[in-house]
């Protein structure tokens, strides 16, 4: 079947709010040597889809600057890092095969090849992404999910929120067995914690707000902390022994409030600040306790290709709160940085 010669996208063509995203007409991207080009069936949104639009990210040495992800974004961007959808096409040196079969992009940019590569980049900030009716992928990072039990919708939501989700839990070096504080819990990446983190045999101790707890539980945690009282001591009360690894996306004073409450040894892996990235804390709770404090970033192509299994078998069952057209990226992304769902909002082409 021939291609169309141009596409529906939704772009930025700038830092700032919602209005900075336009509708555009563009070409169909023709994939190069070694890619893929996808027709987009579901794009998830993110909260690096907020941060990537407003600039917030900053930069070494000046925290307030208005930057990307990584740096300095090209504009206009096509954002969205989320993709699941069909190959439509292959470019030279690509399987012909992978035509027509349903996939998952890994949307990470790595620092070099390998199953423990670092991401220095992102599909939707570094490089055009999916809030378009086509992308183009690295054939090596496009993952075959015909098979798997998950929608499109649910697929579309695994990549960034389940992918960084597993990126801590692995660097945290969670075991079965273990107590987890899972701090943001109601979050995309904070339920993706919750259900991985359980999955692999924890006891789940999660922190929401009080109209989402009971959202939260039925994901697998075992015990809902209000963020609305003392945290800390609801924390203390269902963890008496303390904690052996605190999956934290929130930063801010848990982080300072929270390393107390660590057991020998234990680790504290920090993947965002949505209460502040300034941080303080006593060191001697850290080095007296042989406690570690882990910044952790995606996921590696290891991580991902492991979660691509979870998802293959069932393992996962992602919660999809929204579906908006393309048509309203803006609306969407107003609705995101509302934080009234549970779940995660996606966008269908």
């Amino acid at each position: 079947m021939a291609l169309p010669e141009s596409m529906r996208a939704v772009r930025i063509t700038g830092h700032g709010g919602p209005e900075v995203l336009e509708r555009a007409e563009v070409p169909v991207p023709v994939p190069a040597a070694g890619d893929v080009l996808v027709e987009v069936a579901a794009v998830a949104l993110n909260n690096t889809d907020l941060w990537t639009r407003e600039g917030a990210y900053g930069r070494p040495g000046d925290p307030a600057a208005r930057s990307g992800w990584r740096g300095p974004l090209a504009f206009p961007r096509i954002q969205g890092a989320d993709v699941a959808g069909r190959v439509a096409a292959v470019g030279p040196g690509v399987d012909a095969g992978l035509v027509g079969r349903r996939v998952v992009i890994d949307p990470a940019l790595y620092d070099g090849p390998g199953p423990d590569a670092n991401p220095v980049g992102l599909m939707g900030s570094e490089r055009d992404g999916g809030y378009a009716e086509y992308v183009t992928a690295p054939a090596e990072q496009v993952h075959d999910m015909t098979d798997s039990p998950l929608t499109d919708e649910q697929l579309a939501t695994l990549p960034t929120a389940y992918g960084t989700a597993l990126g801590m839990i692995e660097r945290g070096r969670l075991r079965k067995g273990e107590t987890v504080l899972v701090s943001g819990a109601s979050g995309g990446v904070g339920i993706a914690l919750v259900q991985t983190a359980r999955a692999r045999g924890a006891r789940v101790v999660a922190v929401s707000s009080g109209g989402k707890t009971e959202a939260v539980r039925e994901a697998g945690a075992h015990h809902v902390a209000d963020r609305a009282g003392d945290v800390i001591e609801q924390v203390r009360a269902a963890a008496p022994d303390g904690i052996d690894v605190g999956l934290d996306v929130v930063a801010g004073e848990l982080l300072g409030d929270g390393l107390p409450l660590l057991r020998e040894g234990g680790r504290w892996v920090v993947a965002g600040a949505l209460a502040g990235y300034e941080v303080a804390f006593d060191v001697r709770r850290l080095y007296l306790h042989n406690a570690q404090v882990i910044g952790s970033a995606m996921h590696t192509p290891a991580h991902f290709a492991l979660l691509m299994e979870l998802a293959r078998r069932g393992d996962v069952r992602p919660l999809v709160a929204a579906a908006f057209p393309l048509d309203q990226a803006a609306e969407a992304q107003e609705e995101l940085a509302r934080r009234r769902h549970v779940g995660k909002i996606v966008l269908r082409p």
